[in-house]
């Protein structure tokens, strides 16, 4: 995969060919179907999602949490080692690179309402009942899993995120701000894939846009194929003379930006069709936004990838409360929205830029 200066940051040892996939340690060792795993990764993200949201914190260090979620389970099981507590070892870590700091209690409360689907206003903050007991056990959860998250992640904790490329695309121009919209959306959504452990950030950056540009264009708007060919397909064609400058192509302005090589077109196809088969896993008909993105048409000249099931044949069929009394986090039938839906260039937060054994983290969660 070629590199450039905007993939800075980037360590190769965390770019994955998608192949790995189908060998993950979830896959290789606890029998785990691909799509069951990138189903119950997008579970975990999700989770991430709400529980950093609840936190107040900034969506880069969201964005780092979810990042490290990702590189995790490349090199755990998901059977060894329950989703929520991963991902909230990842949120109390990233409150600390990313300096939005947060007490190791409030974020176990946090978690505990998640997971009990108790209001986090009822959880006492100090040892004052019974249920402070379980506050506790979920901070030594956090801490246990805080351990081996850093021995995972070989204590490389620098990441980027495709947003930060965005914003670039976005001053340059030639982008509305529909079209920024349904990016900076896209964008979102694809840290609930293993994008950003597949590909360099620009590469999602380009791929986000050009679906976004092809979403708010129409159906009848060139193909994907049309907006990311190595070359534009009017360009072999004889053309008429004429006094005026050729007005630049829109539609291809990532590919152009970029200046992308066969390789680079190559990646964004693969990673344009990993997001749309995402989007199709989805239960369409509760969101028009998932809705108009499914029905696009992918790439046809790329790899012709199928890594995700149908969402709905996942569905853990448990009930609304869990014997223990705990409820689950809401099952992501459907992409909700994203946590911030615009891009405005005067809010935008950004980011800068072999493991051992463990015994399994007590949890009482199912691995549902």
């Amino acid at each position: 995969m070629t590199t450039s200066i905007r993939d800075t940051g980037v360590s190769a040892q965390w770019m994955f060919p998608v192949e790995a996939l189908q060998h993950t340690p979830s896959v290789e060792t606890s029998n785990y179907a691909i799509g069951k795993e990138l189903y119950d990764r997008a579970r975990g993200v999700e989770f991430l999602f709400r529980l950093g949201s609840s936190l107040g914190l900034p969506s880069s260090a969201m964005f780092t949490a979810a990042t490290w979620f990702h590189r995790f389970f490349m090199r755990f099981s998901m059977e060894d080692y329950h989703r929520q507590d991963i991902a909230a070892a990842c949120i109390f870590l990233a409150t600390k690179t990313e300096e939005c700091g947060r007490k190791l209690r409030d974020v176990a409360r946090v978690f505990q309402s998640k997971i009990t689907g108790v209001d986090v206003a009822h959880i006492p903050n100090e040892s004052l009942a019974s249920i402070f007991a379980e506050v506790e056990n979920q901070q030594t959860a956090i801490l246990l899993a805080e351990e081996i998250l850093l021995e995972a992640l070989c204590f490389d904790f620098v990441t980027t995120s495709p947003h930060f490329i965005l914003v670039e695309l976005f001053d340059a121009g030639q982008t509305t701000s529909k079209v920024q919209d349904y990016a900076w959306s896209i964008a979102h959504d694809s840290y609930r894939t293993p994008l950003c452990i597949l590909f360099y950030p620009r590469i999602i950056a380009a791929a986000c846009i050009i679906l976004a540009q092809r979403a708010a264009d129409g159906p009848h708007s060139p193909s994907l194929d049309a907006r990311i060919s190595l070359s534009p397909p009017s360009a072999s064609l004889p053309t008429p003379p004429s006094h005026k400058p050729a007005s630049p192509d829109v539609s291809r302005f990532a590919v152009e930006y970029f200046g992308f090589n066969e390789t680079d077109l190559r990646h964004v196809t693969d990673a344009l069709t990993i997001l749309l088969d995402f989007y199709a896993a989805q239960d369409l008909p509760s969101n028009p936004y998932i809705s108009l993105l499914a029905s696009i048409q992918p790439p046809t000249h790329g790899r012709q990838l199928k890594l995700y099931e149908p969402f709905a044949r996942l569905l853990p069929p448990v009930p609304l409360v869990m014997n223990n009394g705990q409820t689950p986090e809401p099952s992501q039938n459907a992409t909700p929205a994203p946590l911030t839906p615009s891009y405005t260039s005067s809010t935008a937060k950004l980011a800068p830029g072999s493991p051992g054994s463990h015994p399994k983290i007590p949890s009482q969660r199912d691995l549902s």
